[in-house]
């Protein structure tokens, strides 16, 4: 074969239309091997001599888009030095774009003999390439036409994390083949509902190369969730129902961006899936160990351990930065993806030891033209000391709110002293994020996600149920926050049923009105089961896939869900652009927030701290939201009421009062019922009630109401021309609770 010298860059192996130049970083080794292999598995080695600062290159004049690929890495294997070189190991190509199938576990993909004495200091020279997945070049031509990104804003963003297979894999439209795959997630079918749920945005759980960990393969499991990536590149072979996969993920997120939804990537740049000192050698260990991944400084054979995988991606060296900063360009430039949720996002920061929130992940990221303007989730915490971060990470990201998932169930579940909290929670947590120059955006609001416990779960198990995944129940969390309704599990009884339905509701409309940006997780909107499973990242079954044969009372919660949905996107006073400040707005009278008591009156602060307090209104007034739209218009929406009450006996509040302007003379009008959780669909027969009124708040229960102009004219001018104006005022700390009651 014709061999050129190539050049160091692109890393990577890059069709330019008449060869292939392949470029590989190392540091540490001594020598390198390109390894072509054929059809059969025939391999054919071609020395790399061609080195330039450190990355290791090679032009094939006569290598084609499809040629099956790897490498043989030379150096020293001294593990308590840090290295750990093998030749007799294929390794893939860390900037390869795509894999060919899955490995087959054997004893040769590990790096020292198992059994030996000297366990890793020892030596394994069988040959690992008769069961690697092989690396595959490919010709990044697609026909991407006319394809403009949604770009759509964060506050009318709403985000609905799915599972490609999970979602797809029992859709009862889809052809088998299409089941389970990329092509089958952009189907006309599976694009109409989730066009008919409302949301913006899909987040996709991993779909970069993963690994299948070799324990749960021979136990008869998988790693179905995928946060054991391998290739940051590719996209994972399994999900794909032709050949070039690619170009399938490609077509993917093109239809996606026709129907005006974005493509956010879970991507898992804090470990990788060779574990820890015992682990496998597939790519990464065997290319240069030293480089890439955090060693413990004393002993150099032990990685430190962030993730609970074994390892941790070393970011304090250049080029692994660069491999990450590389990665997250291609998805958005060459694939068109418009953001990233980051894993463990807490260890990226991890400068020495100390989560360092301007590190220079960060930094890169800020600085970056393209990464700055797409869409930055972080998961801010890993499992590290000092790991739980959230309302910490800089200008520009968002984060799953953690404290928004506790704060909502211990609320719903009853316990006390959780008003306070919940005020700051639905208001968008301005007391975790505006001191560091955020919006309520900042906030990725969430009940339930893959991790932990499905909504439905949520209200109807006390303890985890997780014997299927051969850990006898010792795997995932004991801190649920979750309450069964009065019956563990499955029940026939229609009050415990209809509790559960309710409570479902409840935290539905909950999330989906609450300031910040909303996500649910796939199958939550047809009250999917994981049969108390709060850890199924290992169940690549019925246990995980979403279930599309629904019941009755699973259609209802669709169409509850829908409906809040449509509410949310309507009326902007749900989903403002910055923080209430519960005081009367810039040329206006009127306060945008306002909290009551069930008898009408004011809060005090009395009541927010007192402990067996469950039920408080919470007024919105659409005259005051103080925002202007992109063509500087002011945004008006309608005045809202929201009653909650999570305490097991019904509540009779009073209806507070509001007036408002018409002509010169001031009028009262009425309040009128427009989401009623009691009901399964949400909608009640229509009701007013006119304020100073009693309404009976049911216990566990949420009611959402509009303000409409009545024909009896109160007395008083009010001399403001505004629309709408609550009577009273109070003094609220931002977004939240009240600091004092002023009449």
């Amino acid at each position: 074969m014709k061999v050129w010298p190539g050049k160091p860059y692109p890393l990577g192996a890059t069709w330019d239309g008449s060869g292939v130049n392949f470029a590989l970083f190392s540091e540490n080794a001594t020598g390198v091997e390109l390894c072509f292999f054929d059809d059969e598995g025939n391999e054919t080695r071609i020395p790399v001599t061609q080195q330039t600062d450190q990355v290791w290159h090679i032009y094939m004049p006569e290598a084609r888009p499809g040629q099956l690929y790897g490498y043989r890495v030379h150096g020293p294997y001294l593990p308590e030095e840090g290295h750990r070189f093998n030749p007799f190991k294929l390794l893939r190509d860390p900037y390869a774009k795509a894999i060919g199938g899955a490995l087959k576990w054997d004893d040769s993909f590990f790096s020292y003999t198992i059994g030996h004495p000297d366990a890793d200091l020892s030596m394994d020279e069988r040959d690992s390439a008769p069961f690697s997945a092989k690396c595959i070049v490919i010709d990044s031509a697609f026909s991407w036409g006319d394809d403009p990104r949604p770009n759509i804003p964060w506050d009318k963003t709403i985000i609905y994390e799915a599972h490609v297979k999970g979602l797809t894999k029992l859709f009862p439209l889809l052809p088998e083949k299409l089941r389970g795959t990329y092509a089958g997630l952009a189907s006309p079918a599976v694009i109409k509902y989730l066009g008919s749920l409302g949301v913006t945005a899909i987040e996709l759980m991993p779909v970069h190369e993963f690994v299948h960990d070799r324990h749960l393969v021979e136990g008869g499991l998988s790693n179905y969730w995928g946060y054991n990536s391998i290739n940051f590149f590719a996209p994972h072979s399994g999900y794909g129902s032709y050949r070039d996969v690619v170009a399938e993920f490609k077509t993917m997120v093109k239809t996606l961006h026709r129907e005006g939804m974005e493509v956010i990537l879970d991507v898992v740049y804090n470990h990788t899936a060779e574990g820890n000192h015992l682990g496998p050698t597939i790519s990464f260990r065997g290319i240069d160990n030293a480089v890439y991944y955090r060693l413990v400084p004393d002993d150099r054979r032990y990685y430190f351990d962030y993730t609970g995988t074994g390892n941790t991606l070393n970011m304090t060296h250049p080029r692994t930065l660069q491999l990450i900063m590389d990665s997250l360009r291609y998805w958005v430039n060459e694939v068109h993806v418009d953001g990233f949720r980051f894993d463990l996002a807490a260890t990226l920061a991890r400068e020495l030891h100390e989560v360092d929130k301007l590190g220079a992940f960060f930094d890169i990221i800020h600085q970056d033209p393209v990464l700055s303007q797409v869409k930055l989730i972080a998961e801010p915490w890993d499992l590290g000391e000092g790991g739980y971060q959230v309302g910490n990470f800089p200008v520009l990201w968002t984060e799953w709110n953690g404290e928004y998932r506790d704060s909502i169930r211990r609320f719903w579940r009853g316990d006390e002293g959780q008003i306070g909290s919940l005020a700051y929670r639905i208001t968008g947590s301005s007391d975790l994020y505006e001191s560091t120059g955020r919006r309520p955006y900042a906030s990725i609001n969430f009940v339930t996600a893959h991790d932990g416990f499905r909504l439905r779960d949520l209200v109807s198990y006390n303890e985890k149920h997780n014997k299927a995944n051969g850990e006898e129940n010792a795997d995932g969390s004991d801190n649920n926050i979750s309450w069964n309704c009065g019956v563990e599990g499955p029940t026939d009884d229609r009050a415990v049923l209809a509790l559960r339905a309710r409570q479902q509701r409840n935290f539905l409309a909950t999330l989906l009105l609450s300031q910040g940006v909303p996500m649910i997780f796939h199958g939550d909107e047809t009250s999917q089961t994981r049969y108390g499973n709060n850890n199924s990242y290992c169940q690549d079954n019925e246990i995980s896939w979403v279930d599309w044969d629904l019941d009755h009372s699973q259609e209802n919660l669709l169409e509850f869900t829908r409906f809040v949905i449509r509410m949310r996107k309507e009326h902007p006073v749900f989903r403002r652009q910055s923080f209430f400040r519960g005081r009367a707005m810039r040329h206006s009278n009127l306060q945008d927030v306002t909290w009551f008591r069930p008898d009408g009156e004011h809060m005090a602060e009395e009541d927010w701290n007192n402990p067996f307090s469950r039920s408080l209104g919470m007024l919105m007034a659409g005259d005051a939201i103080g925002e202007v739209d992109e063509r500087g218009n002011p945004i008006v929406d309608d005045t809202f009421l929201v009653l909650i009450n999570a305490h097991w006996e019904p509540v009779r509040f009073v209806m507070p009062p509001f007036r408002f302007l018409r002509e010169g003379e001031l009028f009262e009008g009425d309040w009128e019922l427009v989401l009623d959780t009691r009901a399964d669909t949400g909608r009640r027969p229509m009701r007013s009630l006119h304020p100073g009124k009693a309404y009976r708040l049911e216990s566990r229960s949420l009611s959402v109401f509009r303000f409409r102009g009545g024909e009896a004219p109160a007395s008083g001018p009010t001399g403001d021309g505004r629309r709408d104006r609550p009577v009273g005022e109070q003094k609220a700390a931002p977004g939240g609770k009240p600091r004092e009651k002023t009449r």
